[in-house]
């Protein structure tokens, strides 16, 4: 059974992040909140939990995993990303958005992308998510908590408890967080090409 933590939307309890990333360090898969919907989440290096990701979503090896990083020197240490890209991307974080760019040497290549080499990045706008990525001290490997055959993510961290007591380990719960993913933008190819359009205003790439 998956363990569930009530957690404050603006001033999460120190304690319970510590238990959670702890969790986290020892390959749990958790359902937590973003600025734009649930997602599951794992370490960085869990094989485990990214075949778990995998079961529960029904995805193939094409699909871009995001690492979800607490700021934007964290998040350079995993992409490769140039002058005029920096400036878009900087622009826009933190927020609802997710950049798809070539992969750095750090980033295990089986969370890559088998033909681009690329992953995808991005910075939440969160008090809880971002508590949770200080105290665990690098990304989370994520993905957005929607489940196969439905049109939206799960909204409710009861819900997701639920629903997924036995695939995954813990529900961080702060509250309703939306149902609207996060927009897409692959600049892997230099130029801003809309993969997604979601909770982020998509104006500043068109």
């Amino acid at each position: 059974m998956a363990k569930y933590f009530d957690v404050h939307p603006d001033n999460p309890q120190p304690r319970t992040i510590s238990q959670v990333a702890d969790s986290i360090r020892a390959d749990a898969l958790i359902a937590y909140p973003t600025d734009s919907c649930y997602a599951l989440g794992c370490r960085l290096g869990s094989r485990g939990g990214i075949d778990r990701i995998r079961t529960i979503r029904k995805l193939d090896d094409r699909h871009h995993f995001t690492l979800v990083c607490r700021d934007f020197a964290q998040l350079g240490q995993f992409v490769r990303i140039d002058n005029d890209v920096f400036r878009a991307v900087k622009a826009s974080t933190p927020g609802s958005y997710t950049f798809i760019l070539p992969a750095t040497k750090e980033v295990p290549r089986m969370l890559q992308h088998p033909k681009k080499k690329t992953v995808g990045v991005r910075i939440p706008d969160h008090v809880v998510t971002q508590a949770l990525l200080a105290e665990l001290g690098e990304p989370l490997l994520s993905s957005t908590l929607l489940l196969p055959g439905e049109d939206e993510p799960l909204t409710q961290g009861w819900e997701i408890k639920d629903r997924l007591d036995h695939q995954v380990d813990a529900v961080l719960d702060s509250g309703d967080c939306g149902t609207e993913p996060t927009t897409v933008i692959d600049f892997s190819g230099g130029e801003a090409e809309i993969v997604r359009r979601g909770a982020g205003d998509v104006s500043r790439f068109e």
